[in-house]
């Protein structure tokens, strides 16, 4: 089994890393590979909203001259996924969020393709606002219909300098047990699909508030 962890920090190797490492290891104690990759540090732009990709349904973005579409790749032929970022203004770092925004929109008008599979998110922060940041990250996966591991507390972890993550106990002891339960939860989901058939996938419906 495969998890691909995505790296929202422009700083390849700061505390967003060493925590995603963390969670890592336990992960690959369990036999489970982990990729990472990292999206704060490239140029990757917002989503237009011109709904190319509803109308294309090809599994990609009209934008072609960034890494979008082959992260989105990643992600479907992955069993879990990781989404992580820094606080920056209690929220998503841009980059990061230019990059959810339009790989879960190609996900979402294309069947959906990451119903069921496994997913959660990690945020490290110097002080305040890791968890409006953790909540902004699981709304995707919500929206995708994804299952959602937890751990103790809220899954944040806090530094300021590169490295200074692996100095909070609390932190560390969070994203370790994250790892475990996403570990059992990929494994449980594997095992529940040969006993038990998924729920049958509806269609989504749109609707607006204007009449």
């Amino acid at each position: 089994m495969k998890v691909v962890a995505f790296n929202g920090s422009p700083r390849a190797h700061g505390n967003t890393r060493e925590a995603i490492g963390i969670m890592a290891e336990e992960l690959e104690k369990s036999g489970i590979e982990v990729e990472v990759i990292q999206v704060g540090n490239k140029k990757i732009r917002g989503c237009l909203g011109c709904m190319w990709c509803v109308k294309a349904q090809n599994e990609r973005c009209v934008i072609d001259e960034d890494e979008v579409n082959e992260y989105i790749q990643k992600m479907k032929e992955a069993d879990g996924i990781i989404l992580s970022s820094p606080v920056y203004y209690s929220g998503v770092a841009g980059t990061m969020k230019s990059f959810l925004d339009r790989a879960f929109f190609v996900v979402g008008v294309n069947g959906n393709f990451l119903r069921h599979r496994v997913g959660t998110s990690l945020a490290a922060v110097r002080r305040s606002g890791g968890i409006p940041t953790i909540d902004n990250l699981d709304r995707y996966i919500n929206y995708s219909e994804m299952f959602v591991p937890t751990s103790n507390y809220w899954n944040v972890a806090h530094g300021l300098k590169p490295g200074e993550v692996a100095q909070d106990d609390e932190g560390v002891q969070i994203i370790r047990i994250l790892g475990k339960n996403m570990a059992w939860l990929m494994k449980a989901v594997e095992l529940g699909k040969k006993e038990l058939p998924l729920p049958e996938q509806e269609r989504k419906r749109f609707t607006n508030f204007i009449r």
